[in-house]
Parts: structure tokens; C-alpha cells; sequence
């Protein structure tokens, strides 16, 4: 049995590890340069174009242990594929799926006496090549490149086969990638959102341990006004509203675990510092059969703090309603509850100056009631700007 063969296992442990790590297959590489015995390692995951720089990993062999670390992507080597070489390099656009030497595509002469080889592969070292283009079904594209230097064998039969053998996994990689990935960005896209509202937001798991909190109820938590976090563990200041916020969860948690229907409930907590009582809303976090686990995702707590301002942003609402700076502002000011003279004072104008400005807000909204253009601007669009 070769040492190819005996790699293979490890090899296809580590495209999986790949889909998790931070940056994706940072072990892949660097262990399929040493099995491979080559100089360099690259994985294009999107490649360069006229003001897009493209991601492609690099790793290459070195003289220490930072050799089996992916290389920095503003190295020169990647720079200079990217600005000037990428659009004359023969080895692109390979049959899908298929495994094939530089050998295979351009007679050593011919690459020996091109502008490619002589500017780009020699300068950093390269010559023979072996590469796989393959594509996950929602198009995300790998190119696999695995290099070796003029004055080292060509690459062989056995690590064709190899890397042959491979493909089909990087291929299922890729796949998990990109949807890990887009499950990644709609995750941070709409917790952004919920963060822009105002909303603070703790996840229990099945043992109703906090599993994640946004930045709000971290700062909440932090303030130890009401809400406190006790051994991985949400609990409320007073004996009885903690008493009745463990009783929803844990019923909300019977109800997950049974396949039962369970009911949103809200709860007020009072604050020692006087300040508004919080709302709390306890709701299930609706879950597959095959996603349930004790680490997994069971209740959802959103939060609601009176006392925190809202985000609405003045750039927003002038565009939103074609107001001026100084409009904007005033209806931002009287959304946080201030009234036309509070705002008049604190801007040092006069209650003349606000009540025109306030006419002029009512006609270009259409709202006519102060409490109205209160709740206009808290529900628009502007807080998630």
C-alpha cells in the first residue's frame, strides 16, 4: 500500500473539516501538498475579474513550520496572478470534473518559451501542474491547482488517480460550503435587523441553558437590572416573575420536545432602577425532527427595553419622506418621547421654529396627529438604516 492510499482517509476527513473551518479547507491544503510532494497548493474558489479580486487559497512549500499555514492572500505570487496573469493563464476552464497535467494541455517547449512561463511560473518557481475544475450545484466553482517546480518529476499516474479520487468529495464539500455559507449571511442579515429594532434576543437550548444572546441582551445581562445570567441560566430578579418565566420555558421546552403545539407568552419585568418594566416574549423555535439535540436551538426570548432608544436614522427618514436634516431630527426627537418645546430648548430655537418644522413634516408624511408620526417613524424602515 502506497503512502497516497494510506493519506487518502485523512485526506477526505480534512475536506470536510474544510465546510467549518475559518478559513475553509486551511488543513486540506497544506497535508495535500505534503502527500502530494509539491511545491504549491492552490484552491480558486472564485477567480479574478476586472475589479474583483477573487478568493483563492495559496499554500506553498517553505523552510519552516509556517510552510503548512495557507498564505497570506496580498503575497505577491497571489497579487500579481491576480492583476496581471490570471487572464493569459492556459491552465484555466478544464473539462468539468476531470484531472489533467500541464503536460496534457501544453507541450513542455511551447510553456518553456511563453511570456506566462517566463514572467510568472519561473519567477515563483512552478512548472508542472496538475489541476481539477469542478462545480456544486448551485455554481460555486473550485479550481484545484497542484504545483511543482522545473527541476522536479512530473507529476505521475498515482497522483492523478489521487487526486481523481478526491474530486468527488470536494465537489459534496463545496455544496455544504455554500450552503452553510448562505445559511451564515441570512443568520447575520436578520439578526442585524433585530439588532437595528432594538430587540434584545436570548436562545435556550432543551436544558434551558442560553445558547446565544445578541449584543443588546448581552448589554442587558451586563446591566444585572432585572436580568441576570446565573450559571449559563436566565433569571429575573424577583422570586415571582422568575418563578413564572421558568414555568413558560419549561412548558414551551415539554411542548417542543413532545412534537405539541406551543403558544407564544409574554411577561413584564420590573427593573430595581426604576426604570420601564422590560417585556419579554417566550415563543418556541420551530425545529425539524432530525435538527433536535440538547445543543440545539429550543426557545426563543425576545426582549423589549423602553428605556433604550430607538436606532431610526435621520439619513434614512430624509429620504424616506424627502425631509430636511433638521425635520428628520425633529421627528426622531419627538419618537424618543420629547415634546416641541424639549426639542426647542435642547436645539436652542424657538417652539415657532418647531412647529413649522412640524407642519412641514405632517405634509410631506401625510400624517396629522403628533401621536401618529410617532408611530410612523417607529415602524418604518429608517431604524434599519
Amino acid at each position: 500500500m502506497t503512502k497516497i492510499d494510506l493519506e487518502y482517509d485523512s485526506l477526505i476527513g480534512l475536506i470536510y473539516q474544510g465546510c467549518l473551518e475559518q478559513r475553509p479547507w486551511e488543513s486540506f491544503l497544506p497535508r495535500l501538498r505534503q502527500v502530494m510532494d509539491a511545491h504549491a497548493v492552490s484552491l480558486v474558489l472564485r477567480p479574478p475579474a476586472a475589479g474583483d479580486r477573487g478568493v483563492i487559497l495559496n499554500c506553498r512549500r517553505g523552510g519552516d513550520a509556517v510552510e503548512e499555514q495557507l498564505a497570506d492572500p496580498n503575497d505577491w505570487e497571489a497579487m500579481i496572478y491576480r492583476e496581471q496573469f490570471f487572464a493569459i493563464d492556459p491552465f484555466i476552464n478544464l473539462p468539468p470534473d476531470k484531472v489533467v497535467t500541464q503536460q496534457e494541455l501544453v507541450p513542455d517547449a511551447e510553456l518553456l518559451s511563453s511570456a506566462y512561463y517566463r514572467d510568472y511560473l519561473e519567477p515563483i518557481g512552478v512548472f508542472h501542474i496538475l489541476g481539477a475544475d469542478t462545480t456544486e450545484p448551485q455554481g460555486l466553482m473550485a479550481r484545484l491547482r497542484i504545483a511543482r517546480q522545473l527541476r522536479e518529476s512530473p507529476f505521475a499516474e498515482p497522483q492523478k488517480a489521487l487526486c481523481a479520487r478526491l474530486l468527488p468529495h470536494l465537489k459534496r464539500a463545496l455544496q455544504i460550503h455554500a450552503r452553510l455559507n448562505h445559511a451564515t449571511l441570512e443568520r447575520d442579515l436578520y439578526a442585524g435587523a433585530v439588532n437595528q429594532l432594538s430587540v434584545a434576543t436570548i436562545i435556550l437550548d432543551e436544558q434551558s441553558r442560553v445558547l446565544n444572546t445578541n449584543s443588546l441582551a448581552r448589554e442587558l445581562l451586563a446591566e444585572n437590572d432585572g436580568l441576570a445570567l446565573i450559571e449559563d441560566r436566565l433569571s429575573l430578579g424577583a422570586r415571582s416573575e422568575n418563578d413564572r418565566l421558568q414555568q413558560i420555558v419549561g412548558a414551551t421546552i415539554s411542548a417542543q420536545l413532545a412534537d405539541a403545539t406551543s403558544m407564544a407568552s409574554a411577561l413584564r419585568v420590573a427593573r430595581p432602577s426604576g426604570h420601564p418594566d422590560l417585556g419579554l416574549v417566550i415563543r418556541p423555535v420551530p425545529a425539524s425532527e432530525w435538527a433536535k439535540g440538547q445543543a440545539s436551538p429550543c426557545v426563543a426570548i425576545f426582549i423589549s427595553d423602553p428605556h433604550h432608544q430607538e436606532n431610526a436614522s435621520t439619513q434614512m427618514l430624509t429620504e424616506l419622506f424627502q425631509l430636511t436634516p433638521a425635520e428628520a431630527n425633529l421627528a426622531i426627537k419627538l419618537a424618543r418621547g420629547l415634546s416641541l418645546a424639549e426639542v426647542a430648548e435642547q436645539q436652542s430655537v424657538s417652539q415657532h421654529t418647531t412647529r413649522a418644522q412640524l407642519k412641514s413634516i405632517f405634509a410631506k408624511t401625510g400624517a396629522t396627529r403628533q401621536a401618529e408620526l410617532v408611530r410612523l417613524v417607529l415602524k418604518s424602515v429608517a431604524s434599519l438604516g
